[in-house]
């Protein structure tokens, strides 16, 4: 994955861009920095090979959107849905997401590093071959999702709801805190070290029915 905007393959294409994002438009190749945009309606666009660094997105709506092959740092969506829409082969950088709607996403091939998630809904999403690495997501509903050939090393998992989520080779044995609030029988289908293992050991027998007393 690149380190920096040098170098992204399409680096010396790209093109600064500071108008206004339209619903419905493609973009290819543009570079957003710096900009801040409040209850945006961006519906339908899509954007590929670009790059989005230092914006702020707060409220506003990317639903049914399309983004492929793009590369954010530092990007902030507040408030923002981003239901339905769709992303492949993009990463993002130490980036901020809070009250985030992306119910019904489709993630393929993303890389989230240094992230924050704060009371991100993924649920009903579909996230394949996507790593969280070195992320923080709190109160983070991943419930009714799929996920596939997903990990999180180096991050911390606190108030995750997985309710009736579908997982697939799901690697949980980097997560450095594993707090589930629902779902703990979703973990069918997800590999966990046994430090954590002993640490769910209450929720799963509670969601088994098993009384556990000393005397």
């Amino acid at each position: 994955m690149p380190r920096d905007l040098a170098d992204l393959p399409y680096a010396r294409f790209l093109e600064a861009f500071d108008a206004e994002v339209e619903s419905d438009c493609d973009y290819e190749g543009v570079h957003l920095d710096g900009a801040t945009f409040e209850a945006l309606d961006a519906r339908g666009t899509r954007f590929t090979e670009s790059a989005f660094t230092s914006v702020d997105f707060t409220a506003g709506a990317f639903r049914y959107g399309r983004f492929d092959d793009v590369w954010l740092r530092a990007v902030r969506f507040i408030g923002t849905n981003l239901g339905q829409s769709g992303w492949l082969n993009s990463e993002f950088v130490e980036c901020a997401l809070s009250g985030v709607e992306a119910v019904g996403a489709q993630l393929r091939r993303i890389r989230f590093e240094g992230c924050k998630f704060d009371s991100v809904n993924f649920r009903n999403a579909a996230l394949q071959e996507v790593t969280f690495a070195d992320c923080v997501l709190r109160d983070t509903d991943f419930g009714e999702a799929t996920l596939r050939r997903v990990s999180f090393p180096g991050s911390r998992l606190d108030g995750i709801a997985l309710h009736g989520a579908k997982l697939k080779d799901v690697d949980l044995r980097g997560a450095i805190t594993l707090d589930l609030t629902a779902g703990i029988e979703a973990l069918n289908g997800a590999t966990i070290s046994t430090p954590q293992l002993l640490d769910l050991a209450p929720a799963f027998a509670r969601a088994a029915g098993i009384i556990v007393r000393d005397n």
